[in-house]
């Protein structure tokens, strides 16, 4: 499945793996859980357990491709590179109308 089609879905899990303060400073996107880059290894059983599609996103769409790609090899089936949070935010907000 594409990410746009996980999305139309309605069924996934947000990660942002950007830092608490750039969610202060920039914003974030309601009902994504803060997991920042350098926690997702100690994190990973949390991030392996959830049962529905994980859509990654940080700033610009690298720290959340470098944790994608390490979850990835922990076994994580159905992850996503959501990109950049703003980008996101308005793919949600296009295809969704709930946020």
């Amino acid at each position: 499945m594409s990410l746009i089609e996980v999305i139309q879905s309605g069924n996934y899990e947000l990660i942002d793996v950007r830092e608490p303060m750039e969610l202060e400073m920039d914003g974030n996107i309601d009902g994504a859980k803060n997991i920042p880059l350098g926690e997702v290894e100690d994190r990973k059983e949390e991030i392996l357990a959830i049962e529905k599609p994980v859509i990654l996103f940080c700033r610009s769409g690298n720290r959340s491709g470098k944790a994608l790609e390490y979850l990835n090899g922990q076994g994580l089936k159905d992850g996503h590179n959501g990109g950049g949070w703003a980008d996101l935010k308005a793919v949600l907000e296009a295809n969704q109308g709930t946020f």
